[in-house]
C-alpha cells in the first residue's frame, strides 16, 4: 500500500508538470539551495522525500519537455515512452544479459530490426543502447579499430564535426592522426578535398551538421572510399532520423552504404533521457570490440546478450522507451513527427526573415541559424517564453534554433518568434 500511494503521489506531481509546461516559464526560474546541505543522519519518509524534492527542485527545473525549447536538438518524451520508462524502473532490469532480463534482451533485438528499416541502414547491422551518441561514437569507432586491426589509424573528420567525434577518437586513443577535411558556408565536408587513402582509414562523416542540419554528401564520400578498405562512420545524432520521412530521405542518400551509424533516441525518437544508439554493418568486429568474458557471466548460445554490444556492462533497460515510442508513433507516426517539425523549423526561419533578422543557413532540416548579437540570445532566455542557445558561426555570433520536440505546435513557433522580434527590437531601440 505505501509503494502505491507514493507512485500515485509521484505520479500526480508528474502530471502537474506536465500539465503545467504550456503557461510556465521556460527557462529555471530561481536559485536551487535548498538541494544543497550536509549528509542526513536520519532518514524520512518516503512521501515526504518526494515532496522535498519536488519543492527544492521546482525552480531549477527547465522546462525542455516543452513545446518552446529549442535549445541543444533536445526532443521531449512520447507519453508511451514516458511510461515505458516509469516501468523500466520499476521493473528494475539489469540489461546486461539474457539471462537476467529475457524482456529487456527481446526488446532491443526487436528495435534493432525496427531501427533498421526505419533509418534505411542494412537488414543484418547489429545494434548497441548507449547512453547517448557520445558513447554511440565510441562504441562504432571501437568496432572500426577493431575491423581494421591496428591502432595506427588515420581518421579523417570534416571542418565542422561535432565535438563528440574528437572525444571519442580520444577516449579510444586513435586520435594522433587526424586529417581535417574543410567544410562549406553549410558545414558540408567538401568531397573533392579528401585526401587519398592509404592504409588504415576511418573517414567519418556527418548527416546534420548540428548549427545548419546541412548533410555530407554520403553517396560521393561512398564512392570515394570505395575498394580502399577504409571504414566509413556516419555521425547522424539527429539528422539519421531524415531516412525516416519519404519526403527527406534523399537527404541521407548514401548512408547505407557506411560501415558504422551513431544517433540519438533522445532526440528526434522524442524517448526520455538516456537514450543513444550506435549500429555496425560488421556484427562480428562490433561483438569482437565489445565482448565481455568471465567465468562468472554464462553466456547464451541461443540468444543476444546485450552485454557483448555496449560499453556498459550493469545498465538501464533503454530498449522499453524506444520500443513503445515506436509502437505509439508507427513508421507513419514518425515520419510525420519529422516532418513536422521541419515545417515549423522553416515557419520560424520565414517569421525571422519577414521581421528583418537574417538565416545564415539553408533550412533543410530542423535547424535555423540567425544573425543575431550575443546579447539578443540572452534576452530571449530570460524573458523565458523559449528558450534556445548562441553560437558562432563563420566569426558571427548566431542564434541556434533546432525543432525536435512532439509537442512543438505552429502556435508555439509564432509565439517565439515574436519574442525573438520583440527581443531584438527593444534592443535596437536602446
Amino acid at each position: 500500500m505505501e509503494d502505491r500511494e507514493l507512485l500515485h503521489l509521484t505520479a500526480d506531481y508528474a502530471a502537474d508538470f506536465l500539465e503545467g509546461l504550456d503557461v510556465r516559464p521556460v527557462r529555471a526560474q530561481g536559485a536551487v539551495d535548498a538541494l544543497r546541505g550536509p549528509l542526513p543522519q536520519s532518514g524520512m519518509e518516503p512521501q515526504a522525500v518526494i515532496a522535498a524534492l519536488v519543492e527544492a527542485a521546482e525552480p531549477g527545473i527547465v522546462a525542455s519537455a516543452g513545446g518552446r525549447y529549442f535549445g541543444f536538438v533536445v526532443g521531449g518524451g512520447l507519453p508511451a515512452a514516458l511510461a515505458a520508462d516509469w516501468l523500466a524502473s520499476a521493473w528494475d532490469q539489469n540489461a546486461a544479459m539474457h539471462v537476467m532480463s529475457p524482456a529487456a534482451a527481446a526488446v532491443e533485438e526487436t528495435c534493432r530490426e525496427w531501427l533498421a528499416q526505419l533509418l534505411g541502414l542494412p537488414a543484418h547491422v547489429s545494434v548497441a543502447f548507449t547512453t547517448g551518441c557520445q558513447m554511440a561514437h565510441v562504441t562504432a569507432l571501437a568496432a572500426a579499430r577493431e575491423h581494421l586491426g591496428t591502432s595506427q589509424i588515420t581518421v579523417v573528420v570534416g571542418g565542422k564535426r561535432h565535438v563528440t567525434v574528437d572525444r571519442a577518437l580520444r577516449l579510444l586513443g586513435i586520435d594522433a592522426s587526424v586529417v581535417v577535411v574543410p567544410a562549406d558556408d553549410q558545414g558540408r565536408m567538401l568531397v573533392d578535398e579528401l585526401p587519398a587513402i592509404d592504409g588504415a582509414t576511418i573517414v567519418c562523416a556527418q548527416a546534420g551538421e548540428v548549427n545548419t542540419g546541412a548533410f555530407d554528401d554520403l553517396d560521393a564520400i561512398a564512392d570515394r572510399l570505395a575498394g580502399t578498405g577504409a571504414w566509413l562512420h556516419v555521425d547522424g545524432a539527429f539528422g539519421l532520423w531524415a531516412a525516416a520521412s519519404p519526403s527527406l530521405r534523399r537527404l541521407v542518400r548514401g548512408s547505407e552504404r557506411a560501415d558504422s551509424w551513431a544517433t540519438d533516441a533522445h532526440k528526434w525518437l522524442n524517448v526520455p533521457y538516456d537514450s543513444g544508439l550506435a549500429f555496425c554493418a560488421h556484427p562480428d568486429a562490433h561483438r569482437s570490440a565489445m565482448r565481455a568474458t568471465a567465468a562468472y557471466l554464462p553466456g547464451d548460445a541461443d540468444h543476444r546478450d546485450p552485454i557483448d554490444w555496449t560499453p556498459d556492462s550493469s545498465r538501464r533497460a533503454r530498449g522499453f522507451a524506444v520500443y513503445a515510442a515506436i509502437r505509439q508513433l508507427g513508421a507513419d507516426g514518425i515520419a510525420e513527427l519529422v516532418d513536422r517539425c521541419c515545417a515549423h523549423a522553416r515557419l520560424f526561419a520565414e517569421l525571422l526573415r519577414d521581421g528583418g533578422m537574417t538565416v545564415l543557413n539553408d533550412v533543410v532540416l530542423n535547424q535555423v541559424l540567425v544573425r543575431v548579437p550575443a546579447d539578443i540570445v540572452s534576452a530571449v532566455q530570460q524573458d523565458g517564453t523559449c528558450w534556445l542557445g548562441g553560437t558562432q558561426w563563420e566569426g558571427e555570433h548566431a542564434m541556434r534554433i533546432s525543432v525536435s520536440n512532439w509537442r512543438t505546435t505552429e502556435d508555439d513557433v509564432r509565439r517565439s518568434a515574436a519574442a525573438i522580434l520583440q527581443a531584438a527590437a527593444v534592443r535596437s531601440v536602446a
